[in-house]
């Protein structure tokens, strides 16, 4: 009779290694598996974004709101420059103006854009005053009938709490280098000179958002200039005078780009990423920019801006 020889199971070799670890095998599988669903999801995304199975698509740019700054504008009009699957460009604007710096901004990007690809304009409620300045970059500009444009002009806003400092008390001694330093200060009255000083600020400005127009539309200054008197114009008000090339709405704008750019109307809108955040700073950065926005409407620190 054969005794038993724990041994003889290798007689023939080892066990393989599935048999004599089954269960690590099992993980090691599926840890295989996952590595390469995130590798096959990542080349889809990347795929997606860069439309290498749609054909030539359209990007969507928008200016919405108080212009208070570029930088998420200006990065997503270079993103759609540097994209080669992006045929031409919305710019979407529903802006009553703001700033006169990120306005500039946003129109030297929005003009390196339209230098390279097709980039058609559509105004919702309002293109005014910066928003108009950002919209001649565009290479054809459309608006509602009703939108409210124009509003071509500068704007220099002062509080003077002077008067309610004295009643209440308070007084203000300020030390500066120079007449002009402190000028607009809201504890004290603005002198002759000061007054010419800002002024002379505003009428360079102003200079300069006639002389974009001017380039970009092709009118003769003398008419901008006319034009140029802080009034909003209606859609149909300003197509009679030539600030817009078009009356239509936003879908008659895409259509018209998809026409220029030589591509089906059906082709993919390409809108920016939203920011990914938790939700709780989303809703802080809401109010934060509320917050933001009226303070620099009613801060007592000049600003100036395109606004209408």
């Amino acid at each position: 009779m054969n005794q038993f020889n724990p041994l003889n199971q290798y007689a023939s070799g080892p066990l393989p290694l599935y048999r004599r670890r089954p269960f690590s095998c099992i993980l090691l599988l599926l840890l295989l598996l996952f590595i390469l669903w995130r590798i096959i999801g990542a080349f889809l995304d990347y795929a997606d974004q860069r439309g290498l199975f749609s054909g030539p698509r359209l990007g969507v740019l928008r200016v919405e709101g108080f212009i208070a700054d570029s930088r998420d504008a200006r990065r997503w009009a270079e993103s759609l420059q540097q994209d080669e699957t992006i045929a031409g460009v919305l710019l979407r604007i529903d802006s009553p103006g703001g700033a006169v710096a990120p306005a500039q901004e946003i129109y030297e990007a929005v003009k390196r854009l339209a230098a390279v690809k097709p980039v058609v304009v559509s105004m919702g409620t309002a293109a005014a005053s910066g928003g108009y300045y950002i919209a001649v970059a565009g290479q054809e500009l459309f608006a509602n009938p009703a939108t409210l444009t124009g509003s071509i002009g500068v704007k220099l806003q002062l509080t003077n709490v002077q008067g309610l400092a004295e009643k209440i008390g308070v007084s203000s001694l300020t030390l500066a280098t120079g007449p002009y330093k402190n000028a607009g200060s809201p504890f004290e009255s603005l002198t002759e000179d000061q007054r010419a000083y800002l002024e002379g600020l505003l009428r360079d400005m102003q200079e300069q958002f006639v002389a974009v127009i001017v380039e970009n539309r092709k009118m003769p200054e003398e008419k901008v200039l006319s034009l140029a008197n802080g009034k909003a114009y209606t859609g149909r008000q300003a197509l009679e005078y030539g600030l817009i090339d078009a009356l239509g709405d936003e879908e008659a704008a895409i259509a018209r780009l998809a026409e220029r750019c030589g591509i089906p109307r059906s082709s993919e809108l390409v809108e920016a990423p939203a920011p990914e955040k938790p939700w709780w700073q989303g809703f802080l950065s809401l109010l934060g920019a509320q917050v933001e926005q009226e303070l620099s409407r009613k801060a007592v620190a000049p600003e100036i801006q395109f606004y209408f």
